[in-house]
């Protein structure tokens, strides 16, 4: 749209009223998909499952939170225990005593942190203090130049981290009746200086009912937090916090006006009017129960490094660790992928790729949760036949409506034209042909892949039992790793499996027990039905070895042997001796133990071969197993490189603007500037005049312009100045 006015002017153009309609989840799942029939239903299907799943780690989290967290809450306990009681008392603990600070070591995956403080924020406010205020780092700056305020003598960092502590204590909610609500109303955090004075003026003010000892209404529920709650300020990323913010604050909160004497003042004119502002700011704050909670990644280390020795004094310090984050990804996928409790599976190469982000770039859960979220989604979106990846129930009614064009897909499947090709001849032609035969043989295989994973798991945690107490580790130290052995290829065709077998059977009786104890829990708790068997077979084992008795024949007899030897001189019946003894070794006969010992062998053996089978011989498996692992390395795997130089030389690839699209080798000038120096910079070798690319770089942005372009100067100008910055810095 366009004006003409005989003067320069700004003119406003209402939008058109019409709204422009958003497409939903469920429509933009379905768009650019050919099998479209059935997008809703896979939409809804993939939903489902995802809650489930969400709702699985949130209550893990929850669990493995639980006792860190019930650590805090009785430091926090122990620490406020006397103000609680007496606020007198409190007031001379807190002038001779430090900050009670929690040192909260969470490891270095920064990415699973925020998760872990609004958990613990959510705890504190509902069963301790509506007090909490969670801050950040870039939130909290400093400026190089300390600017020293009037009134207050603060710099800007402190300043900041005053506002930003300020804001979320005023405006947290407090349990109040409408009487008390009338009496201290709610400030503004827009209207309070941001000082410490009005930090605890608003505290006394809000508290001053049960500091008074006003009498109040018997309550009809009980309280949810303390009579007289605690302040509790949570610094989640102290490494990268300012130390001169952190060393103030801490300083601030802790001293009171008693410290700063005249003597001092007199020598320094300078520092007692600074102690005098200081000291007005400082001079209640010990009315506040602080409590400080350091959010800490890399080691306990960094308080001291960040603060000297006479603010670290002024905390009292006790060290929290949470679960390592290794361990977090073993319960995780202990979960998620160990059970028959999600028909969504991952193979082998998808799982690995995961797993090998995790471990070499961020070691972070909440992203191979996400990792794992995008291949479901993708699963679901790219898959038509997912739509019979769900409970068995269900998937046999979906068979029952499949169309002729989902008929075909199954037919297509590498897995069923191999379950084809192993049968007769007539049924290969029926199969091909009736999709009512095909239905009926579909829901057969989906009950037997259903099974196999209800058996296949059991199996797999006794196989770890076995192999994770071994030397060296051969088939893996982690159950993830046998998962992944065991997906990959058949694991008793590997030499670890050989060196396994060879290794449990010269296993204690003790170990044994242990081991097959460990086995019959697993496989009892399992949903599988047709274990039954194992399970009568593992009481037998563990009857006969408990009441198994070791005989003594063969160390009666090496000890004859023995006397024999110490009684011959000869050199010659001496030799004969060692060489009988020698053949009664080759013969000798296995003792009950050692013969029971290679039958509980040979038992778990058989049972490995059964029921560990890779899951691609299963048929039908690609309903249920996502192995695109090239779309999750396009999505996940980092390449900052490719990513910038797409970006620069084709800004049309991610900007879809018409206007950018050139011919190869063109360098247009509607690009931006940074793309015209790139490409321009790509012409040239390993060395380029700086002159040289400033001209060739104002012939392109002013080409459009023509040779007798009037703001050619001022052009030059604004052109030449991204080449100058070099050198002024």
């Amino acid at each position: 749209m366009s004006t003409c006015s005989v003067s320069k002017g700004c003119f406003v153009f209402k939008p058109n009223s019409k709204k422009r309609k958003i497409p939903s989840a469920a429509d933009c799942f379905s768009e650019g998909t050919s099998d479209s029939e059935d997008s809703r239903q896979r939409f809804d299907t993939c939903q489902l499952l995802w809650k489930q799943v969400k709702c699985e780690t949130e209550q893990l989290q929850e669990d493995l939170n639980k006792k860190l967290f019930d650590n805090l809450l009785r430091f926090l306990r122990q620490s406020h225990l006397d103000f609680k009681e007496q606020t007198t008392e409190w007031t001379c603990r807190m002038k001779s005593s430090e900050i009670p600070t929690a040192a909260l070591v969470l490891g270095v995956n920064v990415t699973d942190h925020d998760l872990t403080f609004k958990g613990l924020s959510e705890v504190l406010q509902d069963g301790v203090t509506p007090f909490v205020a969670s801050l950040r780092s870039k939130e909290c700056p400093e400026l190089h130049s300390s600017i020293l305020i009037v009134v207050y003598f603060y710099h800007e960092g402190i300043k900041h981290l005053l506002q930003k502590l300020l804001t979320q204590l005023i405006g947290c909610h407090v349990d109040m009746d409408s009487a008390e609500e009338e009496e201290y109303p709610q400030i503004s955090p827009n209207r309070i200086r941001c000082s410490v004075a009005s930090l605890t003026d608003w505290y006394m003010n809000v508290t001053k009912k049960t500091d008074n000892g006003t009498p109040c209404k018997k309550p009809s529920s009980p309280p949810r937090h303390w009579n007289t709650p605690p302040v509790v300020v949570i610094f989640k990323d102290m490494e990268s916090f300012t130390t001169k913010v952190l060393q103030d604050f801490i300083v601030i909160c802790r001293y009171d006006g008693d410290i700063f004497t005249s003597d001092v003042a007199l020598h320094y004119n300078f520092f007692l009017l600074g102690c005098a502002v200081f000291v007005f700011l400082s001079q209640c704050i010990h009315e506040i129960p602080l409590v400080l909670i350091f959010g800490i990644a890399t080691s306990p280390m960094i308080i001291h490094k960040l603060l000297p020795h006479s603010v670290s004094s002024l905390l009292c310090i006790e060290l929290f660790q949470s679960l390592s984050c290794k361990e977090h990804l073993i319960k995780v996928i202990d979960k998620l992928l160990l059970t028959s409790q999600f028909p969504f599976k991952l193979s082998e190469k998808v799982l690995q790729v995961l797993i090998n982000i995790f471990l070499y770039h961020d070691f972070s859960v909440q992203n191979f949760i996400k990792g794992f979220q995008l291949s479901l989604l993708e699963h679901f979106y790219s898959n038509p036949l997912s739509v019979l990846c769900c409970e068995l129930p269900e998937a046999r009614k979906r068979v029952n409506f499949l169309s002729h064009n989902q008929c075909e897909n199954i037919r297509r499947l590498p897995s069923f034209r191999r379950f084809v090709e192993s049968q007769v001849s007539n049924k290969q032609t029926v199969l091909l042909t009736d999709d009512g035969c095909l239905k009926e043989t579909v829901q057969a295989l989906l009950q037997d892949l259903h099974s196999y994973h209800d058996n296949y798991f059991p199996i797999l945690r006794c196989l770890h039992a076995f192999t994770s107490s071994l030397p060296k580790y051969p088939l893996g130290k982690q159950i993830r790793e046998l998962h992944c052995a065991c997906l990959e290829k058949k694991v008793w065709e590997t030499e670890e499996y050989e060196s396994v077998l060879q290794l449990v059977r010269m296993l204690a009786k003790d170990e044994l027990v242990t081991i097959l104890e460990n086995c019959l829990e697993v496989i009892i708790s399992s949903p599988a039905k047709l274990l039954g068997e194992t399970v009568e077979k593992l009481e037998e084992y563990l009857g006969r070895f408990r009441n198994l008795e070791e005989t003594n024949d063969v160390q009666e007899g090496s000890v004859s042997s023995l006397k024999e030897i110490q009684k011959k001189t000869d050199l010659y019946h001496l030799q004969k001796t060692l060489l009988e003894m020698k053949e009664s070794r080759r013969c000798k006969k296995l003792t009950k133990f050692e013969m029971l010992r290679f039958e509980v062998v040979d038992f778990m053996d058989s049972l490995v071969r059964k029921h560990l089978l890779p899951a691609e011989t299963q048929f039908l498996h690609e309903v249920m197993y996502f192995s695109s692992t090239h779309l999750l390395r396009e999505h996940l795997n980092a390449a900052p490189r490719i990513a910038l130089h797409t970006a620069l030389n084709n800004p049309y690839f991610y900007l879809k603007n018409e206007a950018l699209k050139d011919d190869a080798g063109c360098i247009s000038n509607t690009a931006p500037d940074i793309c015209i120096a790139y490409k321009l910079h790509l012409e040239c070798g390993r060395l380029i005049n700086l002159v040289d690319w400033l001209e060739a770089f104002s012939t392109v942005v002013i080409a459009a312009e023509g040779p007798n372009s009037t703001a050619k100067d001022q052009v030059d100008d604004i052109i030449q100045y991204p080449f100058l910055i070099p050198f002024w810095l």
